[in-house]
């Protein structure tokens, strides 16, 4: 991970602000319009800022269409193919998923929508603690973290049972569809996966009961930073699960580290972005490792995740 110090504070940012005083990045800029810096206690400026742009175009691509082909030969190839991207790369990017284009734009625009709310709507939903079935907030737990972080999110239960916000009017719904979706790809992630150990296509599925997992909806907004050189929207972190599936917007701010160095992640149209996480890396005996990414900020919206 990114080893992060805290900087001093500039003579232009906000004075005496802590944590507790800001429940949404999204509304403190947005009342804070003239200021030209940021509180430190959001400065957390990365050291290894090595980034390799030119291997970003070696990204894994998995035609998912492929993985799902009934002649034997081409599934079969499909598998190698995955569980390469697993191994060399523990990040790959999904084509030809069945997720039509519309459902994954009303996601993204009704993710905007619940972010646009009024704050004191949003804060029916605040973070109170860790379990929460739904979670509004702007950290995983902003009052135990040390370091703090320039994003809001919302955070969702949908499975086994499905919670969601009753509003935006449409959320629900989408969100049903989506995430009903992405959980049938990642199934089938798992089967493929499971083939290229050498593995029976359910073993995983069956020795980790899957089908009565949890499954997490997750919506981050990262908003214009005056001072992005600065802060970060999330920390160099791995993801604790299985699979992360992520779609984002045309603003770029995602990066993975790939052999000692960053790479800024450029999506495919239309495609899903899949990072296997941590409890893979376990059951796959190390073999496919949980990967290390982050997201930076612009001066200017950002991906939601």
């Amino acid at each position: 991970m990114a080893s992060i110090d805290a900087l001093p504070s500039s003579s232009s940012e906000p004075q005496n602000v802590r944590a507790s005083d800001i429940s949404s990045i999204k509304a403190f800029t947005e009342s804070n319009d003239v200021v030209a810096s940021i509180p430190s206690l959001y400065h957390s400026l990365p050291h290894d800022d090595d980034v390799a742009n030119h291997l970003a175009d070696s990204i894994p691509v998995i035609d998912f269409s492929l993985l799902n082909s009934q002649d034997p030969q081409i599934h079969a190839n499909a598998v190698q193919e995955l569980g390469k991207a697993c191994q060399d790369w523990n990040f790959f990017m999904i084509i030809n998923h069945g997720i039509g284009e519309s459902l994954m734009e009303e996601v993204m625009k009704k993710s905007v929508e619940f972010h646009n709310l009024p704050l004191e709507e949003k804060e029916e939903f605040k973070d109170e603690g860790l379990f929460p079935h739904i979670r509004y907030g702007t950290g995983s737990h902003s009052q135990a973290e040390k370091a703090h972080y320039w994003r809001d999110y919302l955070r969702v239960t949908t499975f086994p049972e499905f919670h969601f916000p009753h509003k935006p009017s449409g959320f629900k719904e989408v969100a049903f569809e989506y995430s009903r979706k992405t959980r049938s790809i990642v199934r089938a992630l798992l089967q493929g996966v499971s083939e290229s150990l050498g593995l029976e296509p359910d073993a995983i599925i069956e020795s980790t009961d899957f089908d009565s997992g949890f499954q997490k909806f997750l919506a981050n907004l990262y908003p214009p930073c005056p001072r992005p050189d600065l802060a970060l929207g999330i920390p160099p972190h791995t993801d604790n699960g299985l699979f992360t599936v992520l779609t984002q917007n045309e603003i770029a701010g995602l990066q993975l580290k790939h052999d000692g160095k960053w790479i800024n992640v450029n999506p495919l149209p239309n495609c899903l972005l899949v990072f296997p996480g941590d409890q893979l890396e376990l059951v796959s005996n190390g073999r496919y490792k949980g990967i290390w990414h982050r997201v930076m900020l612009n001066d200017w919206f950002g991906p939601c995740k």
